[in-house]
């Protein structure tokens, strides 16, 4: 799995995507989730019927958790990465109080 880690330029832990190791918090606390959602589907991570499903939901939180639970869950590694990439342009302060917490 050694291999896998040097595939990933991203903060991780434990063999985990940032994403992923911070799942609980970003669904709590991502509000960019509508541009977040419309560049991963300009960009082709998520598919337009994984868009459709998570913009159904009502809250961002509920957005979030579908978000995690299918179309980001799909799309892999670079998905993950490109999720992260934007997180840090629409969501620059989260992510650096989410990097900063030990």
């Amino acid at each position: 799995m050694s291999g896998a880690l040097g595939y990933f330029p991203f903060p991780f832990s434990s063999d985990r995507h940032f994403v992923d190791k911070h799942r609980t918090a970003l669904i709590q606390s991502v509000s960019m989730v509508e541009p977040i959602l419309g560049e991963l589907l300009n960009r082709s991570i998520i598919n337009q019927e994984g868009y459709n499903k998570v913009m159904a939901q009502g809250t961002n939180q509920e957005k979030m958790k579908e978000l995690y639970e299918g179309p980001l869950n799909a799309c892999g590694p670079i998905g993950k990465d490109m999720f992260y990439e934007l997180l840090k342009q629409l969501e620059p302060y989260l992510i650096l109080e989410l990097k900063n917490k030990k």
